[in-house]
């Protein structure tokens, strides 16, 4: 299954929640699913709650389902909690960092600057969104890169949650990790513990 690229409001009614990284938009003209019967009061089955769950995450990362699934199972294949495995997985991608550090005002926005080769991590220009930044590196715009309309326009308009893992210099456009993400890195509500059951029943 290919990356989403339908309405995206549509999707956050759907899920119940906003999602930062696939929309600065809201849902709460329309808080209720979408569809003829979405203001109904509806009971949704263990597997259903398990699937809104993944979704949320896939959703808000950009992610295909394979892609998510591969990193599921390398976060379960490790010691530690997988939950917290996965998330830290999820946020270490480049293209989160680079909208975390407030460059881009979406994760899709965030990957279309590292295409088109305006991001660098330690000096040297990477071109590939879903790139793993480890503690300690440092990301930043390239020179020629730093008047683009884009990332001033996402600078412009701060995130409204902390990133307490990351570092930002926003005068330098130069985001450092300085710790590795956690649980609580997430900026929307989600059951994890129904994430790694939904996917522990097909691995």
């Amino acid at each position: 299954m290919s990356r989403y690229v339908g309405p995206k409001v549509r999707v956050l009614r759907a899920l119940g929640t906003d999602l930062p990284g696939l929309t600065r938009k809201k849902s709460e003209r329309r808080p209720y699913r979408p569809g003829q019967h979405g203001q109904a009061r509806k009971k949704f089955s263990e597997y259903a709650l398990r699937l809104i769950e993944k979704q949320k995450l896939r959703m808000n990362y950009g992610l295909s389902e394979r892609q998510l699934l591969r990193l599921f199972v390398e976060a379960a294949g490790t010691k530690g909690n997988t939950a917290e495995r996965l998330v830290e997985l999820l946020e270490r991608r480049l293209d989160n960092v680079v909208f975390r550090a407030g460059f881009a005002r979406t994760i899709p926005a965030a990957r279309q600057l590292i295409m088109h080769g305006h991001v660098l991590v330690e000096g040297k220009k990477v071109d590939i969104p879903s790139f793993r930044i480890k503690q300690g590196q440092a990301v930043t715009i390239r020179e020629r890169s730093k008047s683009l309309t884009a990332i001033a326009s996402a600078l412009a308009t701060p995130l409204s949650f902390p990133t307490d893992w990351l570092s930002v210099e926003p005068a330098a456009l130069k985001a450092t990790v300085t710790a590795l993400p956690d649980v609580t890195a997430i900026p929307f509500p989600i059951r994890l513990q129904l994430v790694v059951e939904f996917y522990s029943q097909r691995t």
